[in-house]
């Protein structure tokens, strides 16, 4: 088996709401397969595995390895270091506030240095006990702050969605309705994968895959977390992989 080009299976659950299909709505130009190639050569920096419990600094620092970006609005958003022993992982967790009034503001999070063109990223989510609004979730694809995807939640909505932001332009790929388990605490997941060269992007709500989209308009690029508008969401366990590496797990034997 070559060590130097290999795939990072990770296997998941399709039991219980069926996925849906959508085609992609614009005719965007895509990546061509020399392109695909190059990215996935140039997908190097950071480790493989990548995990940010935001527990290794200390309450009401903003979170170290991260930039900020803001698209839309006058007003900035804030991400800080809160402590919560009853965090999924504790003792701390990440809050976001956005006080913007529009909500077509997003405001971003984005892991520094690490290039994915076919990520899995994942994190626990939850809305504020004391009742406020907000939307949020997980970027990837991210080139800059005006082109990415972002699966989004909607909790007091209950609803999911899946958007597509390309030179400012944003267009909503897919969305659906939740059924949010009872717990205070969520998990959001979002890959992109590709079979038989067309790629998807497959979204998981507390563990079941509740939509499948087809897209091929971003692909290689940063990832992070995001909200909207006027909100304020708790994060923690954040998780970013590549499906696919041409990078060894380890290095070749010494014989």
């Amino acid at each position: 088996m070559n060590l130097s080009k290999i795939c990072v299976a990770i296997l998941v659950s399709t039991m219980g709401q069926a996925a849906v299909l959508y085609a992609p709505a614009d005719a965007i130009q895509i990546e061509t397969q020399s392109e695909k190639e190059a990215n996935l050569k140039g997908q190097i920096t950071g480790g493989l595995f990548n995990r940010w419990t935001f527990d290794q600094q200390q309450p009401s620092e903003s979170p170290a390895d991260f930039s900020q970006l803001t698209f839309g609005g006058e007003s900035t958003g804030t991400w800080t270091i809160e402590a919560d022993p009853e965090s999924p992982s504790p003792p701390n967790m990440l809050k976001a506030v956005s006080s913007c009034k529009q909500e077509t503001c997003y405001r971003m999070l984005v892991a520094s240095k690490l290039q994915y063109e076919y990520p899995d990223v994942s994190v626990r989510l939850r809305f504020p006990a004391e009742g406020g609004t907000g939307r949020g979730g997980i970027i990837i694809g991210l080139k800059d702050a005006s082109q990415f995807y972002a699966a989004i939640i909607d909790l007091s909505a209950k609803r999911l969605e899946v958007v597509r932001m390309v030179d400012g332009n944003v267009t909503v790929l897919g969305q659906t309705a939740i059924v949010p388990k009872a717990t205070e605490w969520h998990s959001l997941r979002i890959q992109r994968n590709t079979i038989i060269s067309k790629d998807f992007l497959e979204t998981f709500f507390d563990g079941a895959q509740v939509l499948s989209i087809q897209d091929h308009s971003l692909g290689f690029g940063e990832v992070g977390l995001v909200v909207l508008g006027d909100s304020s969401l708790y994060f923690d366990s954040l998780h970013a992989v590549p499906l696919f590496s041409q990078r060894p797990l380890s290095n070749p034997a010494a014989y």
